[in-house]
């Protein structure tokens, strides 16, 4: 099932026919010859299969690093793919010549994902700090040069370059003066202009593909032989306020989530919870719609979601729609309470207010960029020492995402105590059912949870508690 798509890749202008659930990745090594870009895991995790995607956005091109191993050919018409072949020429570029100078690369396999993500990161940011110019990188995987060599040589490209120019037009040039992007980039606004980018489709026309991050590992096979219709073709997903309400909609990507000014205002740890969540090859694809759908047990947004009381509404090819409780969306394994001819469209969560504290929490095999063993969150409203209202949420500890009810019925009205907590701890574990897999016994998660329920109020009010009684 192919379909014509027209793409600038690097600077040639390419029209291809070619199946849109087709990894980005075989395109470029097998029909282009490409082989910057390599292929390892083929599952989003390494960052050896990197590039930039640049998307023209109100006149500007807007670019992000991505996975390409599991990025869709349907999410590429109309945009700017740049691999490794189309940042360098004859000598070595601003990024490359730093990592030469520290010999931060060994036998190289890895070295053009690290190329294109920190091209990402200079393009994207208009100050240029170490701590955030190496989380930039952190979806790359390094096997053999040791990651000392590379962070050295990320501390000097952010010395010699410290700020860019404030508009766009300048940050450009300054980019192409210090050899950072070549200067073909500056003709790339325009060229994406002429291109005919397809319509919007009607989303019920096929699969609605967000990112498409979890579908290209789970079933890239089948995908292929189906009717594909892709969010990424819609506007870009928004966060909006309205009234006593923040309103996300479904396309909405975990990075713009973390950006936006909104969650930021109500959300001051959002940093520190977005690192436990993917890496920015994923976080800047994957959607928040797409998250929930996909009913994973351990979906890190999903269980944030549901802390927070969210509802989540749900459009029919008709445009009739309803609202249903994220609570209330999953009524088995896998097993959701949507139609066949329904979208989700948009998530609503009551906007915090008052005493207001939130926290994340997560345990994995790795700290960063890992499948959960289980995870929880917690949305609390205090006044002083008692808890008035209070949502709390954990994953992988039953076949759905898991709010606690019961554990929530208790603490609402209770005040904030370590008999309180502990007791708090029991009653969330006897409120689910684990089971034994790689990621642990049923009997480890059910005790990880109840440690994990301490966690959240020892972080959020330590002025309360006993860390030595709890734990």
């Amino acid at each position: 099932m192919e379909t014509q798509i027209t793409f600038i890749l690097n600077e040639e202008t390419i029209k291809a026919k070619v199946n849109p659930a087709k990894a980005l990745l075989d395109f470029l090594r097998k029909e282009k010859k490409m082989t910057g870009p390599k292929e390892v895991c083929k599952e989003g995790d390494c960052g050896a299969c990197a590039v930039l995607i640049g998307e023209l956005k109100n006149g500007t091109v807007h670019y992000k690093s991505v996975a390409s191993c599991i990025y869709p050919m349907g999410n590429v018409e109309g945009k700017h793919v740049v691999t490794i072949e189309g940042l360098t020429d004859k000598e070595l570029n601003f990024i490359q010549y730093h990592f030469a100078k520290e010999e931060a690369a060994q036998c190289g396999f890895c070295t053009p994902g690290y190329i294109s993500s920190l091209t990402s990161y200079f393009l994207k940011n208009s100050e240029y700090k170490e701590e955030t110019a190496i989380a930039a990188i952190s979806g790359n995987i390094c096997r053999c040069t040791g990651y000392a060599s590379i962070k050295r040589a990320v501390v000097n490209m952010v010395n010699d370059v410290k700020q860019s120019p404030p508009t766009v037009k300048e940050k450009l040039d300054f980019l192409v003066e210090k050899k950072i992007v070549p200067e073909y980039f500056k003709e790339i606004p325009q060229r994406l202009g002429m291109i005919a980018s397809k319509k919007r489709q009607d989303l019920n026309s096929g699969l609605p593909i967000g990112g498409g991050s979890d579908l290209l590992v789970q079933a890239p096979e089948k995908l292929k032989e189906k009717d594909l219709s892709f969010f990424a073709k819609t506007d870009k997903g928004y966060v909006e306020e309205r009234e006593d309400e923040i309103v996300l909609s479904g396309e909405t990507t975990f990075e713009e989530f973390g950006e936006s000014s909104i969650i930021r205002k109500y959300f001051s740890n959002i940093d520190e919870t977005l690192k436990l969540i993917a890496s920015p090859l994923i976080r800047d694809v994957a959607t928040i719609a797409g998250n929930i759908v996909n009913a994973s047990p351990i979906g890190d947004f999903t269980i944030i979601l549901l802390a927070l009381g969210s509802r989540i509404v749900l459009q029919n090819k008709n445009n009739e729609t309803r609202n249903v409780l994220l609570r209330d969306f999953y009524k088995g394994y896998k097993n959701l309470d949507i139609s066949k001819d329904e979208i989700l469209t948009e998530i609503i969560f009551p906007k915090p207010a008052g005493n207001f504290a939130f926290n994340f929490e997560k345990v994995s095999k790795r700290t960063h960029l890992d499948i959960a063993s289980v995870n929880s969150a917690i949305a609390i409203y205090t006044n002083g020492e008692t808890i008035e209202n209070i949502g709390l949420s954990a994953g992988g500890v039953a076949p759905v995402p898991k709010y606690l009810p019961e554990t929530v019925n208790y603490l609402e009205g209770k005040e904030i105590n370590d008999e309180t907590i502990s007791e708090a701890s029991e009653i969330a574990q006897s409120e689910v059912t684990p089971i034994s897999d790689v990621r642990g016994s049923a009997e480890y998660k059910k005790a990880l949870l109840g440690r994990l329920v301490e966690a959240h109020f020892l972080k959020l009010f330590p002025h309360l508690l006993k860390a030595e009684v709890l734990l």
